[in-house]
C-alpha cells in the first residue's frame, strides 16, 4: 500500500464527491477476471485487497482507490508461428498465395483459438484523492498508466476535471538554482544523484550518481548551460525521492523509522494495521505536497 511513485494532478473545478457516492460509482466498473475470450480486463478493486470491505477507503478526507488490470499473455512469436502453419497448408492445398486480408482473418482466428490457453498477469494501480488539497496522486511511474486509471474514474463519475500539476516557474529552473547554490530549501535536503540536460534539443545529457554534487565536474556542466532535470532529495527524515522536471516523483521511499510509527497498533487485525499505515502515509504525502508547492513557488494559474 505504501506508494512508490507519484504522478500528480489537480482539479480545475471543485471536486466534492463524497465517499458513499464514489463507492457506488466505482461499483458499476468493478474488476472482473478475464473470460476465455477476453484479451484484458480493467476495473476498480478493493485498495486493501482481501482485507478490504469497500472500493474506497477514507480517512481524514483522503480517499484511496485502486484498479486492477488483467492481461492475457499471448506472445507474438506464437501467434505468427500458428498463422504461418495455416498459410502454408492453404497455399499447398490450393496452389496459390494467401492474401493479406486472408492473413488478417487468420490472425483473428488464431488469437481466438489460443486465448483460452494463454497465461494471465495482473497488475494494480492506486490513487489518492486529497479532497482538502484538491489533488490526485497516482502511484505510477508511467503517465500513460496514470491516465488509464483517470480515464476509468472519469467513466465511472461521468466527468473528472483534472489537469497535470504544473508550477508558475519551470521545475528545471528551480532544481538548477538549488544545485548551483549547493543546497535545497528546507525541509528538503539535496542528495547525491542528478541528471542534467543541455537546453538545446540536440544537446547532451549527463547523469551523476553517488557523487558529491558540489564537485567541480558537476558545476562545470551548469556553467556550460545545462539544467537539472532530475534531483534526488530527502524530505524531512521521512521520505527519499527523485524529483523530475515533469513534476513526477520517482523512487518514493518512506524510511523504516517513519513507517515504524504505526507499529503500536500491532498486527492482530490486518484491517486496523492497514488503516493506520494509510493514515500515516497519506498524512505525510499531504505534508510533502504542501512543502513542494511552497519551495517551487506555487502552482501555475489555472487560467
Amino acid at each position: 500500500m505504501w506508494f512508490k511513485n507519484l504522478t500528480l494532478y489537480r482539479f480545475n473545478k471543485p471536486f466534492t464527491t463524497d465517499e458513499d457516492t464514489l463507492e457506488k460509482a466505482l461499483a458499476e466498473f468493478s474488476f472482473s477476471p478475464c473470460t476465455s475470450q477476453d484479451v484484458s480486463k480493467f476495473g476498480f478493486s478493493k485498495p486493501f485487497g482481501k482485507h478490504g470491505v469497500s472500493l474506497v477507503h477514507c480517512a481524514n478526507n483522503r480517499l484511496l482507490i485502486s484498479a486492477t488490470k488483467e492481461e492475457k499473455i499471448l506472445p507474438g512469436s506464437v501467434v505468427k508461428e500458428a498463422i504461418d502453419e495455416k498459410v502454408a497448408l492453404i497455399e499447398e492445398a490450393e496452389q496459390r498465395k494467401v492474401t493479406k486480408k486472408e492473413k488478417d482473418a487468420l490472425k483473428d482466428e488464431v488469437t481466438t483459438t489460443l486465448l483460452p490457453r494463454a497465461f494471465s498477469r495482473r497488475s494494480q494501480i492506486q490513487a489518492l484523492i486529497l479532497l482538502d488539497e484538491q489533488l490526485i496522486l497516482v502511484d505510477s511511474s508511467s503517465a500513460a498508466k496514470a491516465e488509464e486509471l483517470l480515464a476509468l474514474l472519469r467513466k465511472a463519475l461521468g466527468s473528472l476535471p483534472v489537469i497535470p500539476v504544473s508550477f508558475s516557474t519551470p521545475v528545471e529552473q528551480q532544481l538548477t538554482s538549488w544545485l548551483a547554490q549547493g543546497h535545497a530549501p528546507a525541509p528538503f535536503v539535496m542528495q547525491d544523484e542528478a541528471e542534467l540536460k543541455a537546453i538545446a534539443d540536440e544537446g547532451g545529457i549527463v547523469r551523476f550518481k553517488q557523487q558529491d554534487l558540489q564537485e567541480a565536474e558537476v558545476i562545470a556542466h551548469l556553467e556550460t548551460g545545462k539544467q537539472v532535470h532530475k534531483l534526488a532529495l530527502h524530505f524531512e527524515q521521512s521520505i527519499a525521492l527523485l524529483l523530475q522536471a515533469d513534476v513526477s516523483i520517482k523512487r518514493l521511499k518512506f524510511s523504516e523509522e517513519f513507517r515504524a510509527a504505526s507499529d503500536d497498533v500491532g498486527n492482530d487485525d490486518p484491517l486496523v494495521r492497514l488503516d493506520a499505515d494509510f493514515s500515516l502515509m497519506s498524512g505525510e504525502l499531504v505534508a510533502l505536497m504542501k512543502a513542494l508547492i511552497d519551495v517551487l513557488g506555487g502552482l501555475e494559474s489555472k487560467d
